[in-house]
């Protein structure tokens, strides 16, 4: 108790306290969820719940009506995540000599959220050998095993992945899309994350490759597409300048989409083949140049340091000549002042790879593709509700406009952005 009071001293929270009438006000779903997470105070609230529940199917101990009591029977209730055991009170009806079922009982064995609360907890960082231990908040609780809590998550993350291989991607406008890898031991799974209209992102799918080809790509795309990606009024596609997704874009999208090469990774690309003593020099140029906020400007910039760089060296004039075009995308469209920080690199895809890496780092070892799969599907939906809107999202609607002009696309009727 002394522990508690000095946390509360040190971080000078006031907490609300509830009322006895006003916990007694609360619908009965409320009750179960406040409940579920006051483990301490649960196992007394339960007792009193499936008493009151008793009271109003039976009436008073004693009462003469058609139910009765029937002594108890052990069982168990999900609190905080894990499973407790209790004794539960049993009806009997005279008249039709059945069991009578308590309701809260029945919600409180929580059929479904062992699973879901293995899930977090994995994802979270707690490691399969450790959950029992980790598991025993009261001395009534009894954790699972290893064993039981792998059965639990595999369960759980097998539902994510199917939930999100088969979501369905028809009620998304999406008018940017970006393409990126993430590495699993010797094996690459490409990931596709879409921007809505309204500014925010969503994950659309991935799939599994040895490396990031053209092959895989394609059939990837497609499958977006079968289920119900639409490219019709013009897409932007951010890619870091993988040969294959650059061509398995132009395959399958063809004319309904424009590529906006990563202007960080073309820029590290180069001075890649610069002394260290340049780098930090050529870096800052080119960074200046791509911040240019017209299309003729930047386009300016960069020719002067590729002439420059012709001299000092000419691989690394070559790098900056290949995809130059596609890094100018952003300001050829004549949006980059308003939409440039947020799509002219694929850092939106690094942020989630980073996240996903803070998920999957206890794992050791990859043993198959379907643990990494379901490992990623259940991470990438755990930290999707995260995301935010991208800055200048209210400038979507003049995005979709130079998209449409720029592909030759028929104008339809355009709608700002709330």
């Amino acid at each position: 108790m002394r522990s508690v009071q000095r946390t509360s001293r040190k971080y000078r929270k006031k907490i609300k306290v509830m009322e006895s009438q006003e916990y007694q006000g609360l619908a009965v779903d409320a009750r179960l969820e406040l409940i579920r997470s006051l483990i301490p105070l649960g196992l007394m609230h339960i007792e009193e719940l499936l008493q009151e529940e008793v009271r109003k199917l039976a009436g008073e101990r004693y009462s003469r009506g058609p139910n009765v009591r029937y002594g108890r029977n052990p069982g168990s209730v999900v609190l905080g995540g894990q499973r407790v055991a209790i004794d539960v009170p049993r009806l009997r009806n005279r008249q039709r000599g059945q069991e009578v079922p308590l309701s809260s009982y029945q919600a409180l064995r929580g059929v479904g959220t062992i699973e879901e609360a293995a899930l977090s907890r994995v994802l979270k960082g707690l490691s399969c050998r450790d959950y029992q231990s980790a598991s025993q908040a009261i001395p009534e609780a009894f954790g699972l095993s290893g064993s039981s809590i792998s059965r639990h998550f595999i369960k759980a993350s097998a539902g994510k992945l199917k939930e999100l291989q088969e979501r369905d991607l028809k009620g998304y406008d999406i008018i940017a899309l970006w393409l990126d890898g993430k590495s699993f031991s010797k094996d690459d799974l490409i990931i596709a994350a879409g921007l809505t209209m309204e500014g925010q992102k969503v994950i659309l799918g991935f799939i599994e490759s040895a490396t990031e080809n053209a092959r895989v790509a394609s059939d990837f795309l497609n499958q977006l597409m079968s289920r119900g990606l639409s490219v019709e009024q013009g897409l932007l596609v951010i890619v870091d300048g993988s040969k294959g997704l650059n061509t398995a874009v132009r395959n399958v999208f063809q004319k309904k989409a424009v590529i906006q090469r990563c202007q960080w990774h073309k820029r590290e690309n180069v001075i890649d083949y610069m002394p260290k003593t340049e780098q930090s020099f050529i870096r800052g140029q080119l960074q200046r140049a791509y911040e240019r906020p017209t299309y003729a400007e930047a386009r300016r910039a960069l020719l002067s340091i590729r002439k420059d760089l012709a001299e000092r060296n000419l691989s690394a004039a070559s790098s900056l000549d290949e995809g130059f075009e596609d890094t100018l995308t952003l300001h050829r469209l004549g949006v980059f002042p308003l939409l440039g920080r947020s799509l002219k690199t694929t850092n939106v895809i690094e942020s989630i790879n980073a996240r996903i890496e803070g998920r999957c780092n206890k794992v050791d070892c990859w043993k198959n593709s379907s643990q990494r799969q379901r490992w990623l599907a259940a991470t990438l939906l755990e930290i999707e509700p995260r995301f935010n809107r991208i800055k200048g999202y209210r400038h979507l609607y003049k995005l979709r406009s130079a998209l449409k002009k720029e592909l030759g696309l028929n104008e339809l009727p355009l709608r700002k952005a709330a």
